[in-house]
């Protein structure tokens, strides 16, 4: 028979960091108390590649565990270690931490995945590197983002943990094969999915698209898929991975309308305000030549204080009236756009018809408000109104509010 390695040595041989303890019993056979009486390789290098040195008292042989350890007492080790111990069976593994202060004050976190083997009457307590398994799930869950390989001689499914959570799927609920996807999403995501499975298959590339899934839960998931396959062989594999993007669909979805109701809006303005111009344009007049026959020179520029409509309610005019009399007549109605467009339009060729009764200016002044009071309970508005008199050189006026 070939020879029996000692124990020593085969500790040594196993790559994962292994710490023999020997449990306490009290005469109930039950464990009161652990010792930590050996360890191999792998655990020296482990150490001395994280613990800075000076932060453990030197190795002399068995010691209680958890007075080495001091904070190893909080973590899942001393049940795994109890229950390895009453029933003989494998405990774990389970994520553990626990920390260890240096010489200098820093405190050095141990992070891994714990697992307690009896053997014999000891018990193997083994440790690997769990950290950076549990940051990538982490990681996937916080993203939503998930893998999954469809194995098409078999039909069983390999994922990463957080595949359910992607898909909405409860504990009590099978994992899906290709078909049974297909049977979670909607009627419009069919054709993408066939088209990403058949450029998978047949033309054996990647190809990606988004799935709108209506069972068990709506939510939209980007799925990313590519084949595996030996270097000459047919796919045997679909490996995909798939990620929840309901929340960025939707945000974007709602930037788009707001996009569109903006335009929407801007185009309603600009024809509101190029329809406002265009009537202003056509209601403010031009100043009649005949005015320079009665030693009168008139100007006028027209600046509009709202930036939306780009037009407001000022409004002028001048006119040769029978009596040779020239009337002259500045105003303002209320608010801006098209409602104050019109209400100065009313206004204009109101004043423009009752210049040519004769009246005087404060009769006009009056008729005028009355106009713009029918006009509604909120129109408002203001005018200098004047007759100027070329033979006398006069010009009578009013006021009526205006600066």
């Amino acid at each position: 028979p070939p020879p029996v390695p000692p124990a020593q040595e085969l500790l040594d041989a196993l790559p994962i960091a292994v710490m023999v303890v020997v449990p306490v019993l009290d005469e109930r056979g039950e464990a009161t108390d652990f010792c930590y009486v050996g360890q191999n390789a792998a655990t020296l290098e482990h150490s001395a590649r994280s613990v800075p040195p000076g932060t453990l008292p030197p190795w002399t042989g068995r010691v209680p565990l958890f007075e080495r350890f001091p904070n190893m007492a909080d973590t899942p080790v001393p049940r795994l270690l109890t229950e390895a111990q009453r029933t003989g069976r494998v405990q774990g593994p389970e994520p553990a931490e626990w920390s260890l202060s240096s010489p200098d004050g820093l405190v050095v976190r141990i992070s891994s995945e714990v697992r307690v083997t009896p053997c014999g009457g000891l018990l193997l307590l083994t440790w690997e590197h769990g950290q950076r398994t549990r940051m990538e799930e982490a990681a996937q869950q916080l993203v939503r983002v998930c893998w999954a390989e469809w194995n098409l001689g078999d039909g069983t499914v390999e994922t990463s943990s957080g595949l359910r959570d992607v898909l909405g799927l409860p504990a009590s609920q099978s994992l899906p094969d290709l078909l049974g996807l297909g049977r979670m999403v909607a009627p419009v995501s069919l054709v993408p999915l066939y088209q990403v499975i058949s450029d998978v298959l047949a033309h054996k590339r990647v190809a990606e698209c988004d799935l709108q899934l209506v069972r068990p839960s709506a939510r939209i998931v980007r799925f990313v898929a590519e084949p595996v396959r030996p270097e000459h062989g047919p796919v045997w594999t679909v490996r995909a991975v798939l990620h929840d993007v309901t929340d960025d669909r939707y945000s974007r979805a709602l930037a788009e309308r707001a996009v569109r109701e903006a335009r929407t809006q801007r185009q309603r303005a600009d024809m509101v305000a190029e329809v406002a111009e265009r009537l202003r344009d056509a209601v403010l007049p031009r100043f009649p030549a005949e005015l320079a026959l009665h030693g009168i020179e008139a100007a006028a520029v027209y600046r509009p204080e709202a930036n939306a409509a780009r037009v407001g309610g000022d409004w002028y005019k001048t006119r040769i009236l029978p009596s040779g009399q020239v009337l002259i007549a500045l105003g303002d109605a209320r608010g801006h756009g098209l409602d104050a467009v019109t209400l100065m339009a009313k206004l204009r060729y109101a004043l423009a018809g009752l210049a040519f009764t004769g009246e005087l200016v404060e009769q006009l002044t009056g008729w005028l408000n009355m106009v713009a009071c029918d006009d509604g309970d909120e129109s408002t508005a203001t005018a200098v109104i004047g007759r100027y008199h070329p033979d006398r050189g006069l010009l009578r006026w009013t006021c009526a509010g205006h600066p």
